[in-house]
């Protein structure tokens, strides 16, 4: 039975009310979710007190030049706009989950103690990762987490964000946690005390049948919040599908991350992936950024006005409203072709295939060969281009292998929680905050999607666009040309065997009577 609201028809949003005055504590928060999730609090909950961001050394940066660079994101322009104070609300928090205690000293931590929200984002996204960093960064920090929320005395909801393919093994995935691939311990043991080329070369078969260390992990993951249990504040789990561009906020297509989907949009509208392995009839089940963080801000009230007892599971899917992998590939190559990218390499015209071997087969024909040739061609001219070709085409087939698990099998995730969640909100909560797939227009989102890539993630001007229009008109003849040449050569090498000639004429003359047959057999219709 679905739960009636808890307020029928307040004066006002009961989000906003339940985040007015609360400080959270954020980690991730430099990531393509972390931030459309700070965004989201900044620009829908006017009243939320402050938001502590943890963040560590990176590439030189401290965390309070992060923080500072944060804060120029274009993803906060709409909050400069109309309200710029609320970015005076964010906070850093000097530490890194990788470390124990998180890297904080009593100080850091007794500046949390009014702290009563707390989403956990922070993880390492490479599938490949080595098992002793995967394990450190994905799973040891949620323990660190849950051990410094447990001395915070105003906690109300921990919210861990997992993945829907922490169980990429299973085809049916309820909304609960399942038991883990190996007990904790083992897997600590073992990341810990073998050699790294050993361990390297058992991790395939260790971690089966989990596809890879980061779906690996995330499982693990879940078992230590399961583990963990409700020590006086409820916990949840939150497992979004493959998160791509926003729907409409905090712009629409807005990307910041070349993970997954939008890495094909690059490839494929630079002219430079051709091939994708996938399954056109499976379900792709993509879900915009902006959907899954409302999403999540309504996960952590819900389970604060709850207090569940046991961790509460949230699958947050498109499954009921599916685009299919043909669709988003009719849609992309369409919308590139209208709104080509800069400069592309050569004019987009990849296609997919579902085969594994198909696809090693033409990614070495169109792909892998003729940026091999680029890069020695480059060499002998003394052109130096930004990046190296042959490490481009390592980086789109490293892509391809990564994504291809995921791209030629379908789930089914159960939804139920989700369901009931977007049952209970009030219309002044749905009127800001959308849990509902059914609002997604495909066709829209994809060309938003690509527009995005172009605008947001590439940073091209819009300014640009007829430039790079006249130039992929450019690349389409000299494409054209190059198809043509091709055949012609081919031909003409086919027609000097006397076997492949027999062979060939035979072929068109059985075509020809086929043909002539239909047109008999259609005639009297006429």
């Amino acid at each position: 039975m679905v739960p009636r609201p808890v307020s029928p028809g307040p004066a006002e949003p009961l989000l906003p009310r339940f985040y007015a005055g609360r400080s959270v504590l954020i980690t991730g928060a430099t990531g393509f979710m972390g931030k459309v999730l700070v965004e989201r609090i900044l620009s829908t909950c006017p009243d939320v007190g402050r938001l502590h961001l943890l963040m560590r050394d990176k590439r030189g940066h401290s965390p309070l030049k992060r923080l500072a660079q944060l804060k120029q994101s274009l993803v906060f322009d709409n909050v400069r706009a109309r309200n710029p104070h609320q970015l005076d609300k964010l906070f850093v928090l000097a530490g890194d989950v990788s470390k124990p205690q998180l890297g904080l000293d009593a100080d850091a931590i007794s500046q949390l103690r009014e702290v009563s929200v707390v989403f956990h984002s922070a993880a390492t996204l490479k599938f490949d990762e080595p098992l002793p960093v995967a394990i450190e960064q994905n799973v040891r920090s949620v323990e660190r987490l849950l051990d410094l929320c447990d001395k915070l005395p105003k906690m109300q909801a921990f919210v861990h964000v997992s993945t829907a393919y922490s169980n990429a093994d299973l085809t049916h995935v309820e909304e609960r946690v399942y038991a883990p691939p190996v007990p904790l311990h083992q897997a600590y043991t073992v990341a810990e005390s073998l050699p790294e080329e050993l361990l390297a070369k058992i991790t395939p078969q260790y971690i089966s049948p989990k596809p890879n260390t980061y779906t690996f992990t995330k499982c693990l993951a879940e078992t230590v919040v399961q583990e963990h249990g409700n020590t006086g504040y409820p916990v949840a789990v939150f497992r979004p599908t493959v998160v791509v561009s926003a729907l409409r906020h905090p712009f629409p297509g807005w990307i910041e991350n070349l993970n997954g989907p939008s890495g094909v949009v690059v490839g494929a509208g630079k002219g430079l992936l051709h091939v994708f392995c996938c399954k056109d009839d499976a379900r792709a089940d993509l879900l915009p950024v902006d959907i899954a963080i409302d999403t999540l801000l309504a996960v952590a009230w819900e389970i604060a006005t709850d207090r569940p007892s046991d961790v509460r599971v949230y699958n947050c899917s498109t499954c009921e409203n599916p685009v299919r992998w043909r669709e988003f590939e009719t849609d992309l190559r369409q919308h590139l072709r209208r709104h080509p990218l800069d400069n592309t390499f050569w004019y987009p015209s990849g296609f997919s295939v579902e085969s594994k071997y198909a696809q090693k087969a033409v990614e070495m024909v169109l792909q892998t060969t003729p940026l091999h040739i680029a890069e020695y061609v480059s060499k002998i001219l003394r052109i130096k281009p930004k990046m190296s070709f042959i490490k481009i085409n390592q980086r789109l087939s490293a892509m391809n292998d990564v994504l291809r698990f995921f791209s030629v099998r379908e789930w089914h995730f159960d939804t139920g929680n989700v369901r009931k969640l977007q049952a209970r909100l009030t219309p002044e909560d749905a009127a800001i905050y959308n849990l509902d797939p059914h609002t997604i227009n495909w066709t829209e989102h994809n060309r938003d999607f690509v527009k995005g890539t172009r605008k947001y993630l590439l940073q091209e001007k819009d300014q640009d666009i007829d430039e790079a229009k006249k130039h992929q008109r450019m690349m389409y003849f000299i494409h054209n040309g190059v198809l043509l040449f091709t055949l012609t050569l081919v031909c003409r090498l086919a027609l000097r065997s006397q076997h492949i000639r027999t062979l060939v004429f035979r072929t068109f003359r059985l075509l020809l009577a086929a043909l002539s047959s239909v047109y008999t057999r259609l005639t009297p219709l006429r």
